[in-house]
């Protein structure tokens, strides 16, 4: 299991290094097997700087490429030929200067000075894409007048550092595979190493979560009590769905995860925090505004979020509407009930499934998702509530919206926290 160094000290008080808390934390029992450095882009623009382009003729050898002379605010200005349609004398630009190595997913090469169609070229004058800044390649990027000829890249685009620790995780170690529940270990630990009190875990709050209409109502009726204990849920209505801001992107990256959109990536934010996996439905998709969790026929067809139609056991827990199945339980999403550009109203998920029947839906169909990892070895029932009300004001705070539904919680089972009073001596 993959947590992110700052993301961990997003949550207690202390200033040990990503070193110092993989030994910690492999002292409690928690493994560390690997430290793996990441950077939100690859290369950190090491070698990138602003540069201007003080003249710009077309080449002439070439009926694309253009000769230009950059300033970069060395002694001399760099000769650089350049591809891209828009360039042009006076812009300022990202220059990518000799040295320099640039990524492209796995690859990566290294700018060297060298003639182009006989021409010297000195380095490279950069679209986004090359980057990592964003996605497009319609032409280099051309930078506000106010950037500083020669200033490092990173200092108008900062690159967000971290380190990536990957701990060995037991089957035991349900409570862990979170970055709240690998803290409680980490705080746990210094707190009786040092003698102290002063190391405290600090868990989001959400005190500000409030019901402002019920004009999104989805009920919601559980016929299979055993597989599903409890089901809680709630409608969020008038989000935007759109790219998630950094912070959240980079969050996700570091532990392995690609960004989705804003509603998804926050949907698996708050199960890397917690350890509680949700789902969100597209609400205007559940058919006759009821969400009921049972088991289907034997034989039934069911298409997954991936594309792939599978055949269900009469064994396998679904999330229904009232007329058609949404998502395998636990374990899967479908393909016609998730979150698209197009969503407006979300329906979060927030349940506690039986340990046992997720791992044999598991099996069964040979899926094994972050979610059902975590359901197969056992969820907090006392974590569906707060999980639910985190997501949705994140979504709130980052989608927009209102919460238009009373929470539905649906217990099947005494969840009442049991108080083990133990001894140091008896351990």
């Amino acid at each position: 299991m993959k947590v992110s160094y700052n993301w961990l000290k997003q949550y207690i008080n202390c200033d040990l290094s990503a070193e110092e808390i993989a030994k910690k934390l492999t002292g409690t029992g928690l493994e560390v097997e690997d430290l793996t450095p990441y950077e939100s882009i690859k290369g950190a623009l090491k070698g990138v700087v602003v540069g201007k382009v003080i003249y710009c003729v077309d080449h002439p050898n070439s009926d694309h490429l253009h000769i230009t002379k950059v300033d970069v605010g060395a002694e001399e200005p760099l000769n650089i030929v350049c591809g891209a349609p828009n360039v042009a004398e006076g812009q300022k630009v990202l220059v990518a200067t000799i040295g320099t190595e640039l990524h492209n997913g796995n690859e990566s090469f290294t700018i060297k000075k060298g003639k182009i169609r006989g021409e010297v070229s000195e380095g490279m004058i950069c679209a986004e894409d090359e980057l990592q800044i964003g996605e497009s390649h319609d032409g280099i990027m051309v930078l506000p007048e106010d950037y500083e000829v020669g200033k490092p890249a990173s200092f108008y685009f900062p690159v967000e550092q971290d380190t990536t620790i990957e701990i060995g995780l037991t089957a035991n170690r349900s409570d862990a595979t979170s970055h709240i529940g690998v803290n409680r270990d980490l705080v746990a630990a210094l707190n009786y190493q040092e003698k102290t009190d002063k190391y405290h875990l600090v868990i989001p709050s959400v005190d500000d979560f409030k019901v402002e209409n019920t004009n999104n109502d989805i009920e919601v009726v559980v016929e299979d009590t055993k597989a599903c204990p409890r089901y809680s849920g709630v409608t969020v209505s008038g989000v935007k769905v759109g790219p998630s801001p950094k912070w959240l992107k980079h969050r996700l990256e570091a532990i392995g995860l690609r960004s989705i959109n804003n509603i998804v990536d926050i949907s698996n934010y708050v199960l890397m925090e917690t350890g509680q996996p949700l789902h969100t439905f597209d609400a205007d998709k559940i058919k006759g505004k009821k969400v009921v969790v049972k088991c289907l026929e034997e034989g039934t067809k069911f298409v997954t979020l991936d594309g792939v139609e599978r055949k269900l056991s009469n064994t396998n827990l679904m999330i229904c509407n009232a007329e058609e199945p949404m998502c395998i339980a636990g374990v899967f999403g479908g393909a016609e009930s998730g979150v698209t550009e197009s969503t407006t109203n979300v329906f979060i998920e927030s349940a506690y499934f039986n340990p046992t029947s997720v791992r044999k839906t598991s099996k069964y169909h040979g899926l094994q998702t972050d979610a059902s990892f975590r359901f197969e070895r056992g969820c907090d029932p006392n974590m569906t509530i707060y999980a639910l009300k985190r997501a949705a004001l994140l979504i709130k705070e980052l989608a927009g919206g209102t919460i238009s539904s009373e929470i539905k919680d649906v217990i099947n089972g005494d969840f009442t926290p049991v108080r083990v009073e133990l001894k140091f001596a008896y351990l």
